[in-house]
């Protein structure tokens, strides 16, 4: 077989030209080439074998910009592919595709180079090499060669099949060749796969779930479960949250939280958008920057700054959980409570992700408008701006109004009583406040013991017209 990489010797006049928290650029003085030394993860843990390469380019900055952005969609999962790219130059051109002509995703990249790697490997061709042997010695395309790599691509997603991959993974597979292949130069048809069906299917936490997790959950724990099913964030997201992010708010006391999520931390980098989190996921963020500032067994006392993660891991050097970190405790958190179930062979109903589906099917269930639950999730729609245009202290209102929790609702009081006499009367409860806020985006009720009179002034007035009764005449407790 071919070899896919070469194994390397660092010259000994190379020097240093850039020194990053988990790899070293250095540039051989006599040749100019660069080379790469890998060291550590991203956790900032020494690997146990620091991973080297040349890259096949010249030095500048842009190929400064896509070696870090190599580096660091492998470094976590995979770093022996990081030579792989690196050294060719295939490879190389189509990471600065995806860094400066797509989204700049990690997880993309990874994905393409994943299937193509593999591809590499059944063809017993090196990617330069594959294509190089698409053009013939005067450059121009070899269209007997082409029309024979589209036959080999039909054999290789022919195996991947036979081994039990899905038509959407086989769909991915197979678009990764073909944008490799057109990166460089080649346009290739593409052979059709089948129908794609959802084969594994996620659900959406209960309250009543989520309050067992959080029950066992340490503290940081509670931030991590209680953010991710209050705020819709996406993990990715919420990974990247800074203290700035919540400081204004959770200072001042201002409930629910708003919080602003620049375009530069989405999945796709396309816009800002604007989330709130409720009064459970405020009270453990305040015990959880106290606790960060006294210090524990597990990490010293810290002086909490607008940059301080929002959510950091366990380690004497303040760094923020990773994606993959924050994937891993919620899933822990789930096997805990006995609440995952497999589905197929490696998938469960429960992820991480399905806090996020908890905050859209519950915020649905309580009746605001679907645009208006899109927008807090980050999804660009039609209605964008016009949502935006709206304010912080409208979106605050109906995400209030809405009463969005994880605690089942047991205690019976003013306001809880209100409720069940207007739901014996066919009303439901939360529509009706919610469809005030929606109809009075002036009004900014951010103190919870405001927001439950506000409630109960607009349940009586409803409660009233419906049976045509004076004011007088409705009475549930005292003030």
């Amino acid at each position: 077989m071919e070899k896919l990489v070469e194994s390397l010797d660092i010259p000994s006049d190379a020097v240093v030209i850039k020194s990053s928290d988990i790899y070293e650029l250095l540039e051989s003085v006599e040749d100019k080439k660069l080379i790469v030394v890998v060291s550590k993860g991203p956790s900032g843990k020494r690997i146990d074998k620091p991973v080297t390469a040349y890259v096949n380019t010249q030095p500048s900055k842009i190929a400064e910009m896509i070696i870090d952005y190599v580096v660091r969609s492998f470094a976590s999962r995979r770093p022996s592919l990081i030579p792989f790219v690196l050294e060719n130059r295939s490879l190389l051109s189509l990471a600065e595709y995806l860094y400066r002509r797509r989204s700049k995703s990690l997880k993309t990249l990874y994905s393409y180079i994943y299937y193509i790697e593999r591809y590499s490997r059944w063809m017993n061709m090196a990617p330069d090499k594959l294509i190089q042997s698409c053009f013939d010695k005067d450059g121009l395309r070899d269209e007997r060669a082409i029309a024979e790599r589209e036959k080999a691509l039909d054999l290789w997603l022919g195996e991947l099949e036979s081994v039990g991959l899905t038509p959407q993974t086989l769909n991915i597979a197979k678009a990764s060749i073909k944008t490799f292949y057109e990166v460089n130069g080649i346009s290739i048809r593409t052979p059709k796969t089948g129908r794609i069906v959802t084969t594994y299917h996620d659900r959406a936490p209960t309250p009543e779930e989520l309050q067992k997790i959080i029950e066992i959950a340490d503290l940081r724990g509670k931030v991590i479960v209680s953010m991710l099913a209050l705020g819709g964030f996406r993990i990715g997201t919420l990974a990247k949250l800074k203290y700035r992010h919540v400081k204004h708010d959770l200072e001042k006391g201002i409930t629910p939280i708003h919080i602003h999520v620049e375009a530069a931390i989405t999945k796709g980098k396309y816009h800002d958008y604007d989330t709130f989190v409720g009064a459970e996921a405020v009270e453990y963020l305040k015990l959880y920057f106290e606790q960060r500032r006294k210090g524990t067994e597990k990490i010293p006392p810290e002086n909490i700054t607008d940059e301080s993660p929002l959510i950091r891991a366990y380690s004497k050097e303040v760094k923020p959980l990773t994606e993959k970190q924050i994937s891993r405790i919620v899933h822990e958190l789930y096997l805990r409570a006995g609440l995952c179930s497999r589905v197929g062979k490696s998938r469960y109903d429960l992820r991480a992700h399905s806090l996020r589906k908890y905050f859209r099917t519950q915020l649905a269930a309580l009746g605001l408008p679907s645009d208006y639950i899109e927008y807090m999730m980050g999804h660009t729609i039609s209605t964008y701006h016009d949502i935006k245009m709206k304010g912080v202290e409208f979106l605050r209102n109906i995400y209030a109004s809405s009463g969005l929790s994880i605690k089942p609702k047991t205690r019976i009081g003013k306001l809880e009583m209100l409720k069940e006499f207007a739901r014996l009367l066919g009303l439901n409860p939360e529509r009706v406040v919610l469809e005030e806020a929606l109809s009075k985006p002036w009004r900014t009720v951010v103190a919870p013991a405001e927001r439950a009179e506000e409630h109960i002034s607009i349940l009586q007035e409803k409660i009233r017209s419906l049976l045509g009764i004076n004011r007088e005449q409705l009475i549930f407790g005292s003030r």
